[in-house]
């Protein structure tokens, strides 16, 4: 919202809403800069498991680590 737009919702004045602003700026200290990103590794090995539930009752429980493509070949052989 535009300051000009908020001082008249509020019924304050522009120009002294503005003063104050810029001295609360000045006296505030500046913001830290925002956390630059940071390189992360996901040990595979803590995940769950994928598993695969049929409607049949039959259950497959595969690593964390499966090859999607080895998936995908699975799915290939099952269809």
């Amino acid at each position: 919202m535009p300051q000009a737009d908020y001082c008249q919702q509020q019924q304050l004045n522009a120009k002294t809403f503005a003063a104050r602003l810029c001295e609360y700026r000045r006296v505030q200290p500046a913001l830290p800069p925002p956390p630059a990103f940071i390189p992360v590794q996901v040990d595979t090995a803590a995940l769950t498991p994928l598993v695969l539930r049929h409607a049949g009752g039959h259950r497959l429980e595969l690593p964390p680590g499966v090859s999607a493509a080895w998936l995908a070949e699975l799915w290939r052989c099952l269809g």
